[in-house]
């Protein structure tokens, strides 16, 4: 019988533990930390959206990094194979905009449960706080771990599953790039995947905490196109935050110099439309002052923001507003101007770009082309794809595809 040893416990490691037929494999599970799934329990503010029902074509579309590789993975287990694997295991499954999908509960806890009675279920054993130095190789193939302590975990298979290096408080601290790139592996070099910004504006430090539901981003490049999102966006005290904030910095890596943000208030609108609707809440607040005008238009906190920016009198009566002023605040309200200065660091990412090269690994069984016997999956590898339950997807179906493979005889 087979030995196989998976190094993570996160979802891909869970995945590709359950899945080596115990007929053919005794598997046992090597953890750091002192249980299972730790990044799992926090992802979507602990709601874990799990998938995304996309059709696959459009998956791909939306995994920037090296999305075709994952065409055999996605096929061998899809967002609906998914859907099942959980609803037989007794998690509700919901569909939300965008075909987000989550636990009907909102609780990250049912994922992570339903995942840890898989394990229990195919007896696979488990090795806490067992954080691996080195892939033990024997005649050119994986033979084992060797772990910080000193411990030799002996192995036919070896997966490595061990995430990527955001989020480094869960235990995704970079162990697989140097436990890959010492087996004879090319790591591409990891960067921030979706992340804030960082923006030199004190005004938006004033806005920390507000959260806007319709707004549009977009930013320019030199020489280029703009390229927006719309959707929810986040002040903070660096700068901004939110889920098309964090898809649009995918979009913005490798252009880093010269860029320009822009931030549209009211993108449902056409420009002539919003500024009817401008000279319409003047027109009804004729008599009082411009500062106190904008409340049918605004959050009460962005007010004062957008007043002092557009450069009009805050004292002036509003029927003294003329047709210039008026204009040129329509336009501030669509194309609110924002410096660029920088990403939020590497452990502050949703995902990591960058990792084992893919040209490296076979997409059919996430066997190394280096090293036989050797197996990777999840965020290890350099794959990486925008928010929506793309990339959970993606560790799924690598983590299902890397543990039927490693238990064939």
């Amino acid at each position: 019988m087979l030995e196989v040893l998976v190094v993570g416990g996160g979802p891909a490691g869970m995945m590709a533990a359950g899945q080596c037929d115990p007929r053919r494999a005794r598997v046992t599970l090597m953890e750091k930390n002192e249980k299972l799934g730790k990044k799992l329990l926090i992802t979507g503010k602990g709601r874990c959206n799990f998938s995304n029902d996309a059709p696959l074509e459009q998956f791909i579309a939306n995994m920037p990094g090296n999305g075709p590789f994952l065409f055999s993975a996605l096929n061998a287990f899809s967002s609906r194979d998914l859907q099942d694997f959980f609803r037989l295991r007794g998690v509700a499954v919901k569909r939300e905009r965008g075909g987000r999908l989550f636990p009907e509960s909102d609780r990250s806890s049912d994922i992570l449960t339903a995942l840890e009675g898989f394990l229990k279920e195919k007896g696979v054993a488990l090795r806490f706080r067992q954080r691996a130095q080195k892939i033990l190789l024997e005649e050119g193939r994986a033979a084992g771990v060797l772990t910080e302590a000193g411990k030799v975990y002996r192995a036919d298979r070896v997966i490595l599953a061990v995430g990527g290096a955001s989020y480094p408080g869960t235990g995704s601290t970079g162990d697989g790039y140097s436990l890959a790139g010492e087996a004879g592996h090319t790591i591409l070099s990891p960067r921030p995947g979706l992340v804030p910004l960082r923006v030199a504006e004190g005004w938006v430090r004033d806005l920390q905490g507000l959260a806007l539901k319709n707004a549009e981003l977009s930013f320019k490049a030199p020489g280029g196109a703009v390229e927006g999102e719309f959707g929810e966006l986040l002040f903070t005290h660096f700068g901004l935050s939110g889920p098309i904030v964090l898809s649009l910095s995918r979009r913005m890596l490798g252009q880093r110099e010269g860029l320009t943000l822009q931030l549209n208030l009211k993108p449902a609108l056409a420009e002539e439309t919003l500024l009817k609707r401008v000279q319409r809440d003047l027109d009804k607040n004729s008599r009082k002052q411009y500062q106190n005008c904008l409340e049918g238009l605004l959050p009460k906190k962005l007010i004062p923001v957008v007043v002092s920016l557009s450069g009009i009198d805050p004292d002036k009566q509003a029927a003294h507003i003329n047709r210039e002023e008026r204009l040129a605040l329509t336009r501030l309200l669509q194309n609110l101007p924002l410096t660029f200065r920088g990403f939020r660091p590497l452990a502050e990412a949703i995902v990591t770009v960058g990792g084992v090269s893919v040209k490296e690994v076979n997409p059919k069984t996430m066997e190394s082309k280096k090293v036989p016997g050797l197996y990777l999956c999840g965020e290890v590898l350099d794959v990486d794809g925008y928010t929506g339950g793309y990339n959970l997807q993606t560790a799924f179906s690598t983590g299902y595809v890397a543990g039927k493979r490693a238990a064939e005889a």
